[in-house]
């Protein structure tokens, strides 16, 4: 009985704990840094530390987007993806 009981207090406990500490890591704005490069604006915005975008703004000329491909680091120019980009997130790997 009284280990029934432990066992119970035990699963309220996480069970209350758990959506407190999802979000805690959970922000709605990206994080956005800013920084000059030569005649260039460049500005990274990222979401637990993922970097996902950078936007460049020269100094004569219109601004561009490099978005991640992949997780690997790999950016491509938001007007070459082709089309509509299609959120791909990775809902559960084993």
């Amino acid at each position: 009985m009284t280990r029934m009981i432990g066992r119970g207090l035990a699963i309220l406990a996480l069970s209350l704990s758990l959506p407190l500490a999802a979000q805690e890591g959970l922000t709605g704005e990206p994080d956005v840094t800013i920084r000059q490069e030569g005649d260039k604006t460049i500005e990274e915005y990222r979401v637990n530390g993922f970097l996902y975008a950078i936007k460049v703004t020269p100094q004569n000329g219109p601004p561009y987007f490099l978005v991640a491909v992949d997780e690997d680091g790999n950016f491509q120019r938001a007007d070459q993806v082709g089309g509509m980009r299609i959120p791909g997130w990775k809902i559960f790997e084993w």
